[in-house]
């Protein structure tokens, strides 16, 4: 299955969060928060917000920091998806 974002909105796959601290204690599941950082899959084509055009900023392949409660998450072949407008992406990581 593919999933193609439309309009102003981003598909992003999630990172997987730190399983272990620098110091080497290994965290249980529930004491990992939930990673922010995530791969651009794919990109919509823009549209347009109180007649202004939304151009998109980013593009397939970049690494991004987005918003904590932002978007909505999809599963797909075991791989876990967030679907995001691009207003929630808050950086692009070098």
């Amino acid at each position: 299955m593919k999933i193609k974002p439309l309009f102003d909105r981003v598909l992003l796959e999630i990172e997987e969060s730190e399983k272990e601290t620098k110091g080497g204690i290994l965290l249980p599941t529930a004491a990992q928060e939930k990673s922010q950082v995530a791969k651009v899959v794919a990109v919509g084509k823009g549209g347009e917000l109180d007649g202004k055009k939304i151009e998109m900023q980013v593009e397939k392949g970049d690494r991004v920091l987005y918003s904590k409660y932002s978007g909505t998450e999809v599963t797909v072949e075991d791989k876990k998806y967030v679907i995001v407008r691009q207003a929630d992406i808050l950086a692009v990581l070098d």
